[in-house]
Parts: structure tokens; sequence; C-alpha cells
């Protein structure tokens, strides 16, 4: 605390030095928890949480009261935070998958120097213990942890995607936008269908589908019985599915 003052009252380089390495305990400390919960390098994690507990030491004011470990620790895992989010990637994967990829890394290395050629996929996953099959699942895992761009320049199979005008977002189907399409043509041959059949036919299907009234309420509306509204439906029913069943009787889109 005496070099927590005399530091507030003349900072010099040589007293927050020393400062440093009187608390780098502190960093180790928290270093080592978040360690349990990433897969980064330990010295990296380290080497962040020294410049927050820096940045405690520039803010620190012994006037408050509170001890310097409880100001600096908020300070020191704040910096390892916003480290590690800097490194995560958008798409995050199982951390087993995650830590078995950086170490095919080094065995692969490794392999290539006893070998003097690059390993096999078979020989790779023997080497880490896994099947073939889990192993291309973690290597599918690793691949896919990056999103690619919608931006990104597609091109046919034989072409070279630079010169390609057509964008992957443009690829991409729109299926609210298929759905809603399709949906509005076949309003439009129910529309033309329903002019095909006979009038009376088609105020019965009118009251009832449409307007929603019962069959007693559109026979009463009509003049007719619930009867004939019945059988009006029925025979509407399967004049618009003979016609919707068969294009060459629909009109053709333009």
């Amino acid at each position: 605390m005496e070099l927590v003052v005399a530091y507030r009252k003349q900072p010099s380089v040589h007293l927050r030095n020393r400062l440093v390495r009187m608390n780098l305990g502190l960093v180790r400390q928290v270093a080592h928890r978040f360690t349990r919960q990433c897969a980064e390098p330990y010295e990296d994690l380290e080497q962040c949480g020294a410049i927050g507990l820096i940045s405690a030491i520039e803010r620190f004011d012994p006037t408050k009261g509170y001890a310097f470990s409880t100001f600096a620790v908020p300070y020191v895992r704040g910096e390892i935070l916003h480290y590690l989010r800097d490194r995560a990637n958008t798409i995050r994967i199982p951390r087993h998958s995650h830590q078995l990829y950086q170490k095919s890394q080094t065995i692969r290395q490794m392999l290539i120097s006893e070998l003097g050629r690059e390993p096999s996929e078979q020989e790779l996953s023997e080497k880490l213990g896994l099947s073939i099959n889990e192993w291309c699942a973690v290597k599918i895992a690793a691949a896919n942890r990056v999103p690619i761009s919608l931006d990104l320049q597609i091109s046919p199979k034989g072409q070279a995607p630079k010169n390609s005008t057509k964008h992957l977002g443009e690829a991409i189907v729109d299926t609210c936008d298929l759905i809603e399409k399709i949906n509005q043509e076949e309003r439009q041959d129910l529309l033309y269908a329903l002019g095909q059949i006979e009038k009376t036919t088609y105020e019965a299907i009118q009251l009832v589908f449409v307007k929603q009234l019962t069959r007693q309420e559109a026979a009463q509306q009509l003049g007719v019985s619930p009867v004939t509204i019945s059988r009006r439906i029925n025979r509407g029913i399967k004049e618009l599915r003979n016609l919707l069943q068969k294009p060459s009787m629909l009109p053709t889109a333009v």
C-alpha cells in the first residue's frame, strides 16, 4: 500500500513495474481459472491479465479505503475477457473438438518430421486415438467454425470464381419468398378454376367457404334446401379438383 500511495503521488515506470511484479500472483490466479474454461494458451492469458493489472494501478485511489487486490481483480478479469471475445469464433464448436484439432496440428508436424511426408488421415486419427469417422467429424467442426460471407463470389464448376459476378447470397433460396410465390400461383389457379364452374355452384362455395356461412344459412340466402347446397358444393369441389389436376386446362403464365 505504501508503494501504491507513493505511485499515486509521483508516478514513475520504476514504481509501476515494482507494483506489477508484486501483484503478478493475482494475475496468475485469475489466468489459471480461465485456462479451465478456454483453449487459449496460459501465457497469453497471463499477459492480458498483466495489462489489466497496469490499468488497475493507474486508476486505484488509496483514499477510498479498500484493498488494491479487490480493486484490481475486475480489471485483470475484464482484460482477459476482452481478449477471449476478440479471439472467439462467431460459430462456437464443442471445446473437446477444438482441443483435439489443436492437438492434431502438433501431431501433424511431428509426423511430417518422422515420416518425411504429409501424414494420411488414418495415421493422424490413430495418433489421436480416434476412429477415422470421429477424426473427420472434428475436422468438419473446425472447418465450419468461421462463417462464409454472403458476398463471396461463386461460379459454376470448372470456372474461376474471380470471373463470376454472382454472389453466394444470390444463390441462397429465400424459403419464405418461395412459399409465398407458390401460394400466389395456387391462388391464381384456384380463382381461374372457380370462374369455370357453374354460377349456382360458385355461389354455394362462396357462401360456405369464403363467407363462412353454415349450409343452412346459405340455403336460406339462395332460396334452396340445405341438401341442394351440399350437392352443389360436392359437385363444385369435384370440378375444381379436375381443373387443378390438369395443367392444360389452366392459363399459361406469360
